[in-house]
């Protein structure tokens, strides 16, 4: 079993940046593809960001680029979204995702771990 952690949400105003981390835990010596997804009211979940491996470049959705950065973290497993100017349309619950092969990076149906989520608002 993977157990997977994020953590960093909470209430800005439009304009404002936020840091978001996820690690997650599993087999010793493992490592996974991991992915940052959101989920509004309403919604359904929607792919936001990951780094493809082995490569390590990023992949972002249309809507975040250039106001998002995914990056590493030196400890195996995790992974960071720093969101700068953000807007009230980025108001969701952020998931992280862990998978050892999803077959479509952007499907959230290809991850079987996730973690619990956390809560993103942004006023206007």
């Amino acid at each position: 079993q993977v157990h997977v952690v994020e953590s960093g949400g909470g209430l800005v105003q439009a304009g404002d940046s936020l840091r978001l981390s996820c690690a997650a835990s599993g087999r010793a010596g493992s490592s996974y593809f991991m992915a940052w997804f959101r989920q509004a009211p309403g919604k359904e979940r929607e792919f936001v960001a990951t780094i493809i491996r082995p490569s390590g470049s990023p992949r972002y959705a249309p809507s975040v680029k250039d106001r998002f950065t995914i990056s590493r973290g030196n400890v195996r497993n995790t992974i960071y979204l720093q969101m700068n100017d953000l807007k009230p349309e980025d108001t969701a619950v952020y998931y992280c995702a862990a998978d050892e092969r999803p077959y479509e990076y952007y499907n959230r149906n290809s991850y079987d771990f996730w973690g619990q989520g956390t809560q993103v608002t942004v006023s206007s």
